[in-house]
């Protein structure tokens, strides 16, 4: 749903465009940054160095009308180089700052390499943005900077003791975006991300978020991992009103605005527990399997906050976002909603029987180069894994949870239905795993 503001500040924008400079275009929030703006008719720069975003999620926003694409230009570089900074911000008239290391945990492995992207780079993005004459600055801050606060809710002006290297980056942040408007007259806002999901959030890697991890995990039979006791609180907010809040934050017409931080989140509270729950419900709704699944709980992670929930008054005054969508429904778009359909990928001699009409492309980044679901056998979770067709006479007929495999006998003989594997990834009845890497027959 679109809040009323914003879809008047939508009009205007079409209107009259404007140029944007978006760090961090090819990563999760930047890439559904660039997405809005292109389909306002608006000019994007993208800055990103790719050590954390994907090119694929450029190629997929690009890869509609030309017109479209016509209006973005990426610099390729790293924010640590001023002179990358300055390139991009020239001529442009908002900057949407989100390139940065965004993990707790990666700052407490490097804080060196957390400080020099977080720290370094935002500065060098703030000199460039003065220099070019850039009218208003946002960029992404963190609930991180609430650190180890007893209020629940948490408001803007109670903030606790940095629990990790990342807090305290995003602390350093606001404090010299606040003084680079006062001693320049560079407008800022900056904006407190409480946990954001969506559309293109990569599940991949050590440092992943919990939503998309999760999902990634349930979908290969993996038991999701929980650390504590799981009752660990979080306020979280689907990247549409994240999209929203940047856009209103840099648009805003009230100068008392600006110099300050905003808290972006939905105000409600859920446990890691009932997160799980509502996940494994929502899932088991396409397959009964997923019922049975169970977490794994591990000790507590140094730097995690204990519990997270988000005022959002201010937000409400200032930038009137009334209509944010809530954590329930996010999720299930997250999950569900497919981002795109394309051909078919696959070679003809590993394809079923019946053609393959299209491949709709899974949410979030599950389209990578080991899974895509074909519509042709029809529902959430038919699914095919691509490094397992090239192998000599497998091809998979699109039947099960996770599919099944039919083996092929000699070249050119006819599929036998009758031998049967399942994908590596898929669970024994027992529970325990297959393993990846080697196919099993079943007799």
């Amino acid at each position: 749903m679109i809040s009323a503001p914003y879809r008047c500040l939508r009009e205007q924008l079409a209107s009259a465009p404007k140029v944007w400079v978006v760090t961090g275009v090819a990563g999760f929030i930047g890439s559904n940054l660039l997405e809005e703006l292109l389909a306002l008719g608006q000019t994007v720069v993208g800055v990103d160095n790719f050590s954390t975003g994907h090119r694929a999620n450029l190629r997929e926003i690009l890869g509609g009308p030309l017109e479209i694409s016509a209006n973005f230009r990426l610099v390729e570089g790293d924010i640590r180089d001023l002179e990358t900074c300055r390139a991009a911000c020239e001529g442009a008239d908002y900057v949407l700052h989100h390139a940065a290391l965004g993990s707790v945990p990666w700052s407490m492995d490097d804080p060196l390499r957390t400080n020099a992207v977080n720290v370094d780079g935002f500065v060098n993005m703030l000199v460039a943005a003065k220099d070019a004459g850039i009218k208003r600055f946002v960029y992404a801050s963190s609930s991180a900077v609430y650190g180890d606060t007893p209020d629940n809710p948490q408001t803007e002006d109670k903030l606790g003791r940095p629990l990790s290297p990342y807090a305290a980056s995003k602390t350093t942040n606001e404090a010299y975006a606040l003084a680079f408007q006062m001693s320049y007259g560079l407008q800022s806002i900056g904006l407190r991300y409480f946990n954001v999901f969506g559309r293109r959030q990569d599940p991949a890697g050590a440092y992943a978020a919990v939503i998309p991890r999760w999902i990634a995990s349930l979908l290969r039979g993996e038991r999701c991992r929980i650390f504590g006791d799981g009752e660990t609180t979080r306020d979280f907010c689907y990247v549409a009103n994240v999209v929203q809040a940047n856009l209103l934050a840099a648009t805003v017409e009230d100068p008392n605005a600006t110099g300050q931080a905003y808290n972006i989140a939905c105000a409600e509270s859920v446990s890691l527990n009932l997160l799980f729950l509502m996940m494994r419900h929502r899932l088991a709704q396409s397959d009964p399997r997923f019922s049975h699944a169970v977490p794994q709980y591990d000790p507590f992670r140094p730097g995690d906050i204990r519990f997270s929930c988000a005022s959002i008054e201010k937000a409400r005054r200032t930038m009137s976002p009334k209509d944010w969508r809530k954590h329930s429904i996010g999720m299930w778009r997250t999950r569900a909603q497919p981002q795109r359909v394309t051909r078919c990928s696959l070679p003809t001699s590993t394809r079923q029987s019946r053609p393959c009409r299209t491949l709709t492309a899974l949410p979030l980044r599950w389209q990578h180069r080991d899974f895509a679901e074909c519509a042709c056998v029809g529902g959430f979770g038919r699914m095919r894994r691509r490094m397992d067709v090239s192998i000599p006479g497998n091809r998979f007929c699109g039947k099960g949870v996770f599919g099944h495999t039919r083996r092929l006998g000699q070249a050119g003989a006819q599929a036998c239905t009758t031998r049967r594997v399942r994908c590596p990834h898929a669970r024994r009845a027992d529970g325990g795993s297959i393993g990846a890497g080697s196919l099993h027959s079943v007799t």
